[in-house]
């Protein structure tokens, strides 16, 4: 899995983001301090996705493309503190290995 936090997201990056997602999720977008942006395989997303809504008050919203490796991205929306908390609840949850990650060994 990626991780990125964006703080303070331009007005012209949330433009990017809502081209890419549902029109009802432009809600979520509302006043962010920060988005949180988490790429993987779709497994890894949904139980990403379920983590960071449980573990604080995040939006979660999945960011549609075309990725030939199937890899899909969901986007946190919420205030700075919030979204860098839902990012270190998925990546200590990944190390505790409550999020399974498909890796090649040589």
């Amino acid at each position: 899995m990626e991780f990125r936090i964006i703080k303070a997201p331009s007005a012209g990056t949330l433009d990017i983001l809502k081209q890419r997602m549902k029109a009802t999720a432009a809600a979520a977008m509302n006043g962010v301090g920060a988005v949180g942006l988490v790429q993987g395989r779709m497994i890894e997303m949904i139980c990403a996705a379920d983590m960071a809504e449980k573990a604080v008050g995040v939006t979660v919203e999945d960011v549609r493309g075309s990725c030939p490796q199937n890899m899909i991205m969901i986007a946190i929306f919420g205030d700075t503190a919030s979204v860098e908390s839902a990012i270190q609840e998925i990546r200590r949850k990944l190390e505790e290995g409550k999020i399974y990650v498909n890796r090649k060994t040589d």
